[in-house]
């Protein structure tokens, strides 16, 4: 089996909540599509110190503050990459692209308009997400869940995953009823409702 090459990636975040990407040059793996800028980790390197070095000799930036956000691992025909993806908001400087590659601000929506390597569609995916999610849990009754869940909502929950454990309901009919009246609130609240339920 191949070794893993294992890559820090930025998805850089500016003040108006774009993300910084660059396009690949054409002789380059996967040449000709754009990127979350990053590199290949090198020796003992850290992420995070990888994703210094890389987001410096790339876009001229100094990293500040990051966190990690998805950690992917994916098989394209000539190797096998993990991608340590860490989510950037703060750093000094202004993002060139100190390699020659173009380098453009976008916006999180209009990611799907550009053509990227097949192991960054998830990043991508990552980023339309919320950075916090409920997971529903004990309850005593129909009111009860109603009570927590819409509390939840109207604290800015974005992302509600249902959880019902078989001895959280009495019946199919009393498992509806909850899952409708989730599906409800979240509606209201334009939040998305994922749902947990035993086979």
């Amino acid at each position: 089996m191949p070794e893993i090459v294992h890559v820090a990636v930025a998805v850089i975040v500016n003040e108006n909540d774009e993300v910084c990407i660059s396009l690949r040059h054409e002789d380059a793996h996967q040449g000709g599509l754009w990127e979350f800028p990053g590199g290949k980790m090198e020796g003992a390197e850290s992420v995070e110190q990888a994703l210094a070095r890389e987001i410096k000799e790339e876009l001229n930036l100094v990293i500040s503050d990051s966190r990690p956000l998805i950690t992917i691992i994916h098989q394209y025909p000539d190797k096998q990459v993990c991608l340590h993806v860490r989510k950037v908001t703060g750093y000094q400087g202004e993002a060139v692209g100190a390699e020659d590659q173009p380098v453009k601000w976008v916006a999180v929506s209009a990611l799907s308009d550009y053509a990227f390597p097949d192991a960054n569609i998830a990043i991508t995916k990552a980023l339309q997400l919320p950075d916090r999610y409920l997971i529903t849990g004990k309850f005593s009754d129909k009111e009860d869940f109603i009570d927590k869940l819409t509390a939840a909502v109207n604290n800015d929950i974005k992302l509600v995953q249902c959880r019902l454990k078989a001895d959280s309901f009495h019946d199919i009919e009393q498992a509806k009823q909850l899952i409708s009246a989730a599906a409800k609130l979240c509606e209201q609240a334009d939040a998305k409702l994922m749902l947990n339920v035993p086979d």
